[in-house]
């Protein structure tokens, strides 16, 4: 056995296992930066890179004994946390100084990209020039992301509506800017990460004063003209919005274009990858360019004695692999399969014929050493599993001899393999699908079967040809109507979804997809089932009988609750409405519920009419069931769908849920007030714990409880009221509650103050831990009497905003209709999170 083991060291690795392990390591070495919550020193970093160059060349005379190769991977590891912590660095030093946050700036700069339209004004990104402050020369970010909005809403200093924007065009702008800033709650989409990864380093919006002005209409950036223009073209052409927007995406990668109830419909049939421009199409144009170039090279025999066919094929569909994804606009699935390609070619080039799952890693390498932060994005994942799966599952054929050709046969065999490859990539994508998103589509194979063959070989190329001969843009608007028929019957089917699972519980589901698939007998494939239950079917923690968990929901400027006891859930107010296509309820809360596992909701409690409480109403409504809601509104305002169990809340009102009470103390009558005054007081208490819900309420409403109240008001936790607004939180109101902690739920920056610099002083001297939720993310306070814990604490990392010392009064600009969470609508419309439209 030594023996043995001893030749094999001695033999050493060959190329492609050499290969493999240092991408291995490499990736090792980078999982573990993308985990750091805060960089570590530039000299401790250029020492870490300095001896990961000094090992990697001790070791390089051995790289063919595994003792130089197993140092080889140490060395990679090293180099890939320490570079990538240099060019995180760089980026995090371009971020708009904290100094510079809310102040009147005038910027010279470029329309960078597609600019996108909607109800409320036009956002794009800016290449920055020149900036003054006060007439004196200031350094911004090379890029920002800015929103020029067509209302100006309370804010008199927005610029209101502006002219169409045009990419490549130079202005001169009023802008107020604010370090990137994005919502933080359990498992929710990462905003921050994503402009970090785009380069975004301030968001902002455009001021009225000083006057707009357009200072050359054409600027550069010509490929983005080309862009918008041909967007313009399609949809002049195609008179159906949703038939333009489709192709408009998979023509030139405007995602934008297509409106919400599309995504909606390609994300409930599990298609939302094939309407964004993917691997997929990438790599299908690569290929079909690489056919004809080897055929039409063929035929010319100068061209054969300078360069041989398959090699010329080769790198003709990487340039127009390449080409495609400039077009599209470079977004980052474009640039792995454009990574991906570029490796397999130069591979292939080389004369270097490794194994699959070899080039499979050396591509993986490539895309990493362009973008390291795409490790953490889920389309990485999705598409090498993807890719490694289908590989994998690949039977092994044996040779036969060549037999005549039988077309009916071979459209049948062909057929299969369709039928085959799509089960495989279904079934073994459906575990990173739940663990990503929590939720599957049960359609998925069947809406696949029918969309990725008329997607991939009629109307993507249609879509592309129709740029020379534009009158196929009809028939693919033609094409596009038929498929949207066909999922809207699609979608009629249910979508699977499922709490967060934990860690064993994923490894088990990602085990239980790879054997599904593999060419194993079926008594083994078997053995998926079982593997996959706990992922499919997890059981979410429960607080125990008398006792609650309560989540304090990151949602920006208003107010959103989640009061857990072991059998029932009451959502306290749903976040405001960002916009007319999103709100927090759709953004924030469903995503958040569906991690918890919570199919219902037995009680939704909406305060008052404001918009900031009630603005998710709709979107909770709409897609789980609401089993009574409680309120102050009036079931004929209008502002509300039909509510199911409707009741006005009356102080008195009372109920026990598993040994759990909950208490309405306020409003106590029936009086013409404005809605702030009705405010829905909630006090919930269990043994040993207690929170105040307390809505708007204000001063003289705090008065009205102590008297009725009096001692009762006692509670641990103290939702302030009014988001610490200055009309609220009264001497006597907060000694009455003595709460340990105090939590504002108010939007960094808020454009209202909030919360007031008084009102925290009146905490402070009472010695109350305050909790501001654009400091701490969601708030959560476990059931199992653990201490407390803020989002942006547990789930730090380096690219993570520390907002500190926020000035009181900063104004912004109107709430943007693309901030929340986006991880659970990322594949259905990265157009509409804010990291992906700048």
């Amino acid at each position: 056995m030594r023996s043995s083991y001893t030749a094999v060291m001695s033999v050493g690795p060959t190329a492609p296992a050499r290969a493999a392990l240092l991408a291995l390591a490499w990736m090792a070495g980078l999982a573990l930066q993308l985990r750091q919550a805060a960089l570590w020193t530039p000299h401790a970093v250029g020492a870490q890179c300095a001896a990961a160059l000094a090992l990697a060349a001790l070791a390089w005379p051995l790289r063919r004994r595994w003792a130089g190769t197993l140092a080889l991977a140490l060395a990679a590891a090293l180099l890939a946390h320490g570079s990538t912590a240099w060019r995180a660095q760089q980026r995090l030093d371009e971020r708009l100084a904290s100094a510079l946050e809310g102040r009147d700036l005038v910027v010279i700069g470029v329309v960078d990209g597609l600019p996108r339209s909607g109800p409320q004004g036009q956002r794009f990104a800016f290449a920055t020039e020149a900036a003054t402050l006060d007439g004196a020369a200031v350094r911004l970010p090379p890029r920002l992301s800015l929103g020029w909005y067509a209302v100006a809403g309370d804010d008199p200093t927005l610029a209101g509506a502006g002219p169409e924007l045009r990419a490549g065009q130079r202005w001169r702008l009023g802008l107020r800017l604010h370090q990137p800033h994005g919502l933080a709650n359990p498992g929710g989409w990462d905003l921050e990460l994503s402009l970090f990864e785009q380069g975004i380093g301030a968001v902002g919006s455009v001021r009225a004063h000083p006057e707009p002005e357009l200072l050359a209409p054409v600027a550069g950036r010509p490929l983005q003209r080309l862009r918008q223009d041909l967007r313009d073209a399609i949809f002049e052409r195609l008179g159906d919005p949703m038939a333009a927007g489709v192709v408009a995406a998979l023509a030139i990668g405007d995602q934008a274009s297509i409106d919400r109830a599309g995504w909606d419909l390609f994300r409930d049939t599990g298609v939302s990858h094939l309407v964004a421009i993917s691997g997929l199409h990438v790599t299908m144009l690569a290929w079909l360019a690489a056919a004809l170039i080897d055929r039409l090279w063929r035929l010319s025999p100068r061209l054969l004695r300078a360069c041989p066919a398959p090699r010329a094929a080769l790198w003709g569909g990487f340039v127009v692999a390449l080409a495609y994804a400039l077009l599209a606009g470079w977004g980052v699935p474009a640039q792995r399969t454009v990574w991906m390609i570029a490796a397999v070619v130069a591979l292939r080039s080389a004369g270097l014929r490794w194994p699959l799952h070899a080039v499979l890693l050396a591509a993986a390498l490539a895309v990493l050493l362009a973008d390291p932060w795409a490790l953490l994005q889920p389309g990485f994942w999705l598409s090498y599993m993807a890719v490694a799966m289908l590989i994998a599952a690949e039977p092994v054929r044996r040779r036969r001899e060549p037999a005549p050709v039988d077309w009916r046969g071979r459209g049948a065999r062909w057929l299969l393999a369709l039928l085959r490859t799509q089960a495989v990539a279904t079934i073994s994508l459906a575990p990173l699908t739940l663990l990503f998103f929590q939720q599957v589509s049960l359609v998925g194979l069947l809406a696949n079967l029918v969309a990725i063959p008329l997607v991939t070989l009629a109307i993507t190329p249609l879509a592309l040809l129709g740029i020379v001969l534009p009158v196929l843009w009809s028939v693919d608007g033609w094409l596009v109507q038929a498929l949207m028929a066909v999922l809207s019957e699609l979608a009629a089917a249910p979508v699977w979804t499922a709490a967060a699972a934990p860690p064993w519980a994923v490894a088990c589901g990602l085990l239980g997809g790879i054997v599904a698939v593999l060419p194993l007998p079926w008594r083994q494939r078997g053995l998926a089932l079982p593997l996959l239950l706990p992922l499919l079917a997890p059981a979410p923690p429960r607080p125990a009988p008398g006792q609650f968990e309560l989540v304090a929901a990151d949602i920006g400027q208003g107010t959103a609750v989640l009061v857990r006891t072991h059998g029932h859930l009451l959502v306290y107010d749903s976040g405001p409405r960002f916009g007319p296509e999103a709100d927090a309820g759709e953004r924030v809360l469903l995503p958040l519920l569906r991690r918890r596992g919570e199919s219902r909701i037995d009680m939704l409690m909406l305060s008052h009419r404001d918009a900031d409480h009630i603005g998710g109403a709709a979107s909770l409504l709409a897609a789980l069931r609401v089993e009574q809601v409680l309120t102050s509104i009036d079931a004929d305002s209008g502002l509300l769908p039909a509510l199911p169990h409707y009741r006005r809340c009356r102080a008195g009102q009372s109920w026990d849920w598993d040994g759990v009470q909950f208490e309405v103390l306020h409003p106590a009558e029936e009086v013409a007030a404005k809605p702030n005054a009705l405010s829905c007081v909630l006090r919930v208490a269990a043994p040993g714990r207690s929170a105040l819900l307390t809505g708007d309420i204000e001063a003289a409403q705090e008065a009205a409880l102590l008297e009725r109240a009096g001692a009762a008001l006692r509670a641990d936790m103290l939702l302030v009221p009014h988001h610490g607004s200055k009309t609220s939180s009264t001497d006597s109101f907060i000694a009455a509650v003595r709460p340990r902690w105090a939590v504002v739920q108010a939007a960094y920056r808020s454009r209202y103050g909030h919360p007031a610099p008084p009102v925290l002083a009146r905490y402070e001297r009472q010695r109350i831990e305050i909790v501001r939720s654009d400091r701490c993310g969601a708030w959560t306070w476990p059931a199992d009497g653990g201490a407390p814990w803020c989002q942006r604490d547990v789930a730090r990392r380096y690219w993570h905003h520390h907002p500190e010392g926020d000035p009181p009064s900063a104004q912004r600009g109107p709430p943007l209709a693309s901030v929340g969470s986006c991880r659970a609508v990322e594949a259905r419309s990265p157009s509409k999170c804010p990291s992906m439209s700048p």
